[in-house]
């Protein structure tokens, strides 16, 4: 039998329970912590101290995205990766803000003040083992909708 991440049980009954996929909009003061941030995009990976396979290949799937079908984006700094272990005391106010408690995968865009923030947490866990083309070409498609 396959061990399962706990976290991961957890997200997948939550996700089940609570819908998919979710596009917000808020202004960047509406954060606990107000950091300065330039227009752009951001994708954030959080995890934890413990992750199992398939949290793994989510972290794996976008960095290699982001360094062959993004790296223009990311060399213009129009596009950061940036991976957070929410178990880490400095990372507690950007995992508050995005409402993060296990793993998650968001891209958020920084426009004028404001961001939009795509959940792609559930079409993450969904694809980035057993499809991961289907999951990179997913996070390339949402990116790239963003820079727009």
């Amino acid at each position: 039998m396959k061990k399962i991440c706990f976290l991961c049980l957890c997200l997948g009954l939550l996700l089940a329970a609570c819908g998919g996929n979710t596009r917000k909009e808020s202004s960047v003061a509406d954060a606990q912590e107000e950091v300065a941030v330039s227009d752009g995009v951001e994708v954030l990976y959080f995890h934890g101290k413990q992750r199992c396979a398939t949290c793994i290949a989510i972290e794996k799937g976008t960095q290699e995205v982001m360094e062959k079908d993004l790296a223009d984006a990311v060399r213009k700094g129009e596009v950061k990766f940036r991976t957070i272990d929410i178990s880490r005391e400095e990372n507690e106010a950007v995992a508050e803000k995005y409402e993060v408690t296990w793993s998650s995968l968001f891209v958020v865009k920084h426009k004028d003040g404001v961001e939009t923030v795509e959940n792609l947490t559930e079409f993450a866990f969904g694809n980035a083992r057993k499809s991961p083309e289907v999951f990179k070409a997913g996070v390339v498609k949402t990116v790239r909708e963003m820079l727009e």
